[in-house]
């Protein structure tokens, strides 16, 4: 999976998009923190690191998201289907997501995450 990340975050950054993930990002104080760390260059002295945090990151909001809502019919607004999509998968296309809206770069990361998830796996009315 992690080989899988790197690839993708390869292709990210060899589009031109990734930007050197620093000892600052990991405070994750906004969306464009967290991104910078998800698509850190094969290039980054901190780039293990920042791949493993993005992804703990994101599946510690993801969890935080499902143990705090509360659960039944019109509660939840992140329903996601099976077969599941993999952690790589949701991770690219979050980074992708936030890439197109700057807009959301200075908001907390965990809102812009939701966001994302609501958008691109929304539950059923």
């Amino acid at each position: 999976m992690l080989r899988a990340t790197m690839l993708a975050t390869g292709l990210l950054g060899a589009a031109g998009v990734a930007v050197a993930a620093s000892e600052d990002d990991f405070v994750v104080a906004d969306t464009n923190d967290l991104v910078a760390l998800c698509t850190a260059p094969a290039d980054s002295e901190h780039r293990v690191a920042a791949l493993n945090f993005c992804h703990g990151y994101a599946v510690g909001a993801f969890q935080s998201y499902q143990m705090l809502e509360p659960v039944g019919p019109g509660h939840r607004f992140v329903c996601v289907e099976e077969p599941k999509p993999t952690r790589d998968d949701v991770i690219a296309g979050f980074v992708a997501w936030a890439q197109t809206r700057p807009e959301y770069g200075g908001e907390p990361a965990v809102e812009s995450l939701l966001r994302y998830l609501s958008e691109t796996h929304p539950c059923p009315k």
